[in-house]
């Protein structure tokens, strides 16, 4: 038989030790954990989003017409009434388009009178004519006049006809020019009523964009104004917690600007799409109590509730330690480590709730992290 050589004998030393070193830190060589003893309490499971603060009304003021501004009467962080004059703009042109149409007013409705008069007169004259013709007629059949005459009396009759025809073409057009010139007037009124703006409805104003002396086109922001009925913050929210969400449900939000307090909040409404990229939809929820300082656009966390169990056991969930998709923990036992498996409920905050597989009062172990080796069953442990 053949000798092994020094190599492979000095192979199987190298590994007889390792093998043996091994054998001594999972089962002889006490490793120090982190232990906690469980305990009872509430646990509120959350669903987090991250948005921006926005009002659900929010609307850029501008002007209707191009012209100067005159005078602003409102500035950013002002509160505002309803109908509330906000801005000026000059209104002199305005002003002289308005008297304009005015007097274009006056001589269309000064013509419209004359014509009604010649349209009495045309009536006049024709009622008279049809009864010359008439006479002369009866006069021609005794040969009581010429035929010339009785012609002439036809002529007449025709020419009054004519002129009364001419008179009702010229009152409709009268009567027209007075229409066309109420409605310019109307346009004109309308034109220097753009030369102030005001408020659409109750709000704040929350940004001023222009000063006086400056053109205004139409469109161009003046100012911005939003509604304070309904503050919220849209949150993009992973699509896998869809499922667990619905308006009215209660939330926190956690401003960046207060990171240390929670302002309370609700649900408003679920977008209804979502982003392909992301694969995060918008969950509006309003703020039912504000910062006494806040600013449209500014960033926040929501945190909304899905769920809520009471008196349940409650484990962090840094001590959850799974095998094979089996949920459990390493309890201490006679110093040494032990996994038993466990079923979860609801997940909160940093904690979970154990529905089974473990009571109050049991101390749960893990590694330190700065072990690379999770605990093995059966591992010998120091605790603190």
């Amino acid at each position: 038989m053949k000798r092994p050589s020094n190599r492979q004998i000095l192979t199987w030393l190298v590994l007889a030790a390792a093998a043996g070193l091994a054998f001594y830190k999972i089962k002889l060589a006490a490793v120090n954990v982190i232990a906690h003893q469980v305990a009872k309490g509430e646990i509120i499971a959350e669903v987090m989003g991250t948005g921006t603060l926005e009002a659900r009304v929010k609307t850029t003021i501008s002007a209707r017409i191009q012209e100067r501004l005159l005078e602003v009467l409102a500035d950013q962080g002002d509160m505002v009434k309803k109908d509330q004059l906000l801005a000026r703009l000059d209104d002199a042109e305005s002003k002289q388009q308005c008297a304009i149409a005015e007097a274009t007013l006056a001589a269309a409705k000064q013509t419209a009178e004359r014509v009604g008069a010649d349209l009495a007169r045309s009536e006049a004259v024709l009622t008279q004519a049809r009864r010359d013709e008439k006479r002369l007629a009866a006069l021609l059949a005794t040969s009581a006049v010429s035929q010339s005459d009785a012609d002439k009396a036809g002529e007449a009759l025709h020419v009054a006809e004519a002129d009364l025809k001419r008179s009702n073409a010229t009152i409709a057009e009268a009567q027209a020019q007075v229409l066309m010139a109420e409605k310019n007037l109307l346009f004109r009124q309308e034109q220097l009523a753009f030369t102030e703006v005001h408020s659409p409805y109750d709000g704040l104003i929350i940004r001023r964009d222009r000063d006086p002396g400056e053109v205004l086109v139409p469109g161009a922001s003046l100012m911005q104004i939003i509604s304070l009925g309904e503050i919220w913050v849209s949150a993009w929210v992973d699509e896998t917690a869809m499922p667990a969400l619905a308006t009215g449900q209660p939330a926190r939000i956690v401003f960046r600007s207060e990171p240390g307090r929670s302002y309370p909040g609700t649900v408003s409404r679920l977008g209804r799409e979502t982003d392909r990229e992301t694969r995060e939809f918008l969950v509006d929820v309003r703020v039912t109590e504000m910062p006494k300082n806040w600013t449209i656009g500014q960033r926040a966390e929501v945190f909304i509730e899905t769920g809520r169990q009471g008196d349940v056991v409650l484990l962090p969930s840094a001590f959850l330690a799974r095998k094979q998709d089996r949920a459990g923990v390493f309890v201490n036992q006679n110093d040494c480590a032990h996994w038993q498996e466990i079923t979860l409920g609801l997940t909160g905050s940093g904690q979970v709730a154990v529905t089974q597989g473990l009571d109050a009062g049991v101390t749960v172990i893990h590694a330190p992290e700065r072990q690379k080796t999770p605990l093995a069953e059966g591992q010998r442990i120091a605790l603190p």
